[in-house]
């Protein structure tokens, strides 16, 4: 199934190509985006790293149980962000980044509740389950504000080193449901 273009208020999201690489490296290549991240994205980035990660990791994958999305918006070349989606996930199922300077809007919860939709209203999940470092107060913010509940704290290893553990969320369709007032 190929990734459909998912529409918002204010963003559109469409999967993620190789045509992608450049504004995707331009935004994301930050300590401060890359930091929040899993330790098994490298610091520092390896010039080239983006293209062949898209190349190697998310296109041959892209709408076989796994959809990444970039973020567009209006009056600005190529992606702000991304979000990614996978049906099997080593305790999350989704995860996201932003660029920076679009920090602090609301783009990333728009785009979480569109994906959201997507995953439970159009591949049938079930559950969702998410994680982040404890401390990274922004991706806790869009999981709260989305209905997720959390359910532990574990270990955990990030590009950051002061960040050892992780929150562990769940959503599953019943509360996305009545968060979204259906």
């Amino acid at each position: 199934m190929p990734v459909p273009t998912l529409v918002t208020e204010r963003l559109i999201l469409r999967g993620i190509t190789e045509a992608d690489a450049e504004p995707y490296e331009r935004h994301f290549v930050d300590y401060e985006v890359i930091r929040h991240l899993s330790a098994e994205v490298p610091w520092p980035f390896p010039a080239g790293g983006v293209g062949a990660f898209i190349r190697d990791r998310i296109v041959p994958v892209q709408g076989q149980d796994r959809w990444v999305w970039g973020l567009h918006r209006q009056g600005v070349d190529g992606v702000i962000g991304a979000i990614d989606l996978r049906r099997y996930g080593e305790r999350k199922n989704r995860g996201f980044w932003l660029g920076r300077e679009f920090w602090g809007k609301g783009y990333m919860t728009e785009a979480v509740i569109r994906v959201n939709d997507f995953a439970f209203d159009e591949l049938g999940f079930e559950r969702l389950v998410f994680a982040n470092a404890v401390g990274n107060e922004r991706s806790r913010n869009v999981k709260l504000r989305t209905g997720a509940r959390l359910v532990g704290v574990a270990p955990g290893a990030f590009v950051d080193p002061a960040y050892t553990r992780q929150e562990i969320w769940e959503l599953t369709k019943e509360q996305w449901l009545a968060w979204r007032g259906r």
